[in-house]
């Protein structure tokens, strides 16, 4: 029975279309990357001039070329595309400056952008989100969500790397938070926890279609909230209250919250003891 059970795995790994990179090599890649860009992450590597940095740039390269070669068709030009990425790391960079700088400046507990780009797991899905895509629109198949994949198990957020979002993006706390391909973010939005910004039920289809909310500029969303559908959207300078739930559009300095019945009694005025214990 193991025997043919080994035939058909052997067959199944030689009719792959494709041979993905190992998870342990993208995910080496990512956080190599992210050493060279910020010394917080600096390990056993010291950078004494700038042509070690160059240097430790031509090897991501070598790596990323390697990873590639093994998934994509030979009518792409691997060489082109890496070269593509790497011309857009300083763009990438000075917007991942302004990311800290607006968790910095909107977070009353962080002392300063070095905590944040150390410790905040919102500034990690961040960076892993802006490097994967580009990929993404590279039109890379699966590497872009094997990134994001990583920063969702690192920090329990989930930016698919299809969606669009502008500069000085801002994630609180972040666990549990889920943006969706088709969403677009605005600039200088701030997110909380448990956020969804997801699609309504729709066929496979329509998977090239526009699923997900778009989101204005300046918009804060509080925790919990949900928007689903490629119809949404949050018109800039509003306000989406806690645990929200829309499925329409909002205009421009809207405030939208959800008011809960909650009643408050004291604890003498009430004849049988209540029990909580589940």
């Amino acid at each position: 029975m193991l025997d043919k059970f080994s035939e058909e795995l052997l067959k199944n790994r030689y009719g792959l279309t494709a041979i993905l990179p190992p998870k342990q090599k993208v995910q080496q890649f990512l956080d190599d990357l992210i050493e060279l860009l910020f010394p917080h992450f600096c390990g056993e590597y010291e950078y004494f001039a700038p042509e070690d940095i160059e240097g430790k740039f031509a090897l991501l390269a070598r790596d990323l070329k390697m990873m590639l070669k093994r998934q994509l068709p030979e009518k792409k030009d691997i060489g082109k595309i890496t070269d593509r990425f790497f011309e857009k790391i300083p763009v990438i960079y000075n917007k991942l400056l302004l990311d800290a700088r607006a968790i910095h400046e909107g977070d009353p507990a962080a002392e300063s952008i070095h905590e944040v780009i150390s410790a905040y797991p919102g500034f990690f899905a961040i960076y892993t989100y802006r490097i994967a895509h580009e990929f993404y629109q590279d039109k890379i198949p699966i590497f872009p969500r094997m990134l994001s994949e990583y920063a969702h198990f690192r920090t329990g957020i989930d930016i698919h790397p299809g969606a669009t979002i502008g500069e000085s993006f801002f994630i609180d706390h972040g666990t549990g938070v889920v943006v969706g391909e088709t969403t677009v973010i605005g600039n200088n939005v701030k997110i909380y926890q448990g956020v969804t910004l997801g699609a309504l039920s729709v066929d496979k289809s329509k998977s090239h279609k526009k699923r997900h909310p778009t989101i204005g500029d300046n918009v804060i969303i509080y925790s919990n909230a949900t928007i689903l559908g490629g119809e949404a959207v949050i018109g800039h300078d509003s306000v989406i209250g806690g645990n929200v739930w829309l499925t329409d559009s909002v205009p421009p300095f809207s405030i939208v919250y959800h008011k809960s019945d909650i009643k408050v009694r004291s604890k003498n005025s009430v004849n049988e003891p209540i029990n909580f214990t589940i």
